[in-house]
């Protein structure tokens, strides 16, 4: 049964295991025209636009490309900060100084080494850009398992715009719901946003 914590762990484990390889069998050349198309749909939208400042993150492996996303984000002006994981699995933040500033980090990460700027950095985004695996109809986002992302997103503004970075095919799962669990309010794919329903 799904409908219980042992159960809703289980079913969060197959679908992170059915999306990351479905990810494994994307091409090169198909994830490169992905995350133009992705950075093209964030730049146009107006949460975006007209943010001051976008708390963003730097993709690895088979994730949804953010290098273009962050530099254009930079070279428009905007003030861009990325996550710095600690060791407790929270996310501290510091600003992004384009790809010279970033060093590997643990969990195969890259991270920037500028100067942190606290677990409350993320509250100043005016938009927020956000990993994850899969996201119900209604906004409910799956990520890695760490828990990182939900507190991060705890502490954002109710009415901030939340974007999670996807595939099409990772929108409108039945994703389990746990009590820390933080629906974004859009997800971002290479056709386009979807903005869910508050």
């Amino acid at each position: 049964m799904t409908d219980t914590p042992a159960g809703r762990s289980a079913a969060k484990t197959a679908l992170r295991d059915q999306v990351l390889a479905a990810r494994r069998r994307r091409s090169l050349g198909e994830a490169a025209d992905d995350a133009a198309a992705i950075a093209r749909h964030l730049l146009a939208a107006p949460e975006v636009r007209l943010a001051a400042t976008v708390a963003a993150y730097v993709s690895v492996g088979r994730e949804p490309g953010t290098g273009l996303l962050l530099d254009a984000l930079v070279e428009g002006g905007k003030r861009v900060v990325l996550p710095v994981v600690l060791p407790d699995l929270d996310l501290d933040w510091a600003v992004y100084t384009g790809a010279t500033g970033l060093a590997p980090a643990r969990m195969g990460l890259l991270e920037p080494v500028a100067p942190r700027l606290g677990v409350d950095a993320v509250a100043t985004a005016d938009a927020v850009v956000v990993p994850g695996l899969a996201a119900s109809p209604t906004g409910l986002r799956l990520g890695r398992g760490g828990g990182c992302y939900d507190r991060a997103l705890a502490r954002v503004p109710v009415g901030t715009f939340t974007c999670l970075v996807a595939y099409d095919d990772e929108l409108g799962r039945e994703v389990p719901v746990e009590p820390h669990d933080r629906p974004v309010t859009a997800a971002v794919t290479p056709r386009g946003i979807v903005r869910f329903d508050a």
